[in-house]
């Protein structure tokens, strides 16, 4: 049976894989809206990253690490996505 710990090391680096894939779109999406989405997307499955290290290797900041770039993740969102509505990007 495979140890808890490292079932979960191994889903983090699947979500990193998929943030290196999701990192394609964020460089080359043909509109300002999807490189938003594609930023968010990062953003969370950095969140998600650090909460299963956390829960990994039991360390516990990581967790105030990850609820803190969660609203920095959000507030960026917001002010990127009405920064792009300003501007008239959105069709």
């Amino acid at each position: 049976m495979i140890p808890i710990d490292d079932l979960l090391l191994g889903a983090a680096a699947v979500f990193v894989v998929l943030a290196i894939v999701v990192l394609y779109r964020a460089i080359r999406g043909p509109t300002m809206q999807d490189r938003v989405i594609a930023v968010n997307v990062l953003g969370t499955n950095t969140v998600v990253i650090l909460a299963l290290l956390a829960a990994a290797l039991d360390v516990p900041s990581f967790l105030d690490i990850a609820l803190v770039y969660a609203l920095l993740n959000f507030l960026v969102a917001v002010a990127i996505s009405k920064f792009t509505v300003d501007r008239g990007g959105v069709m």
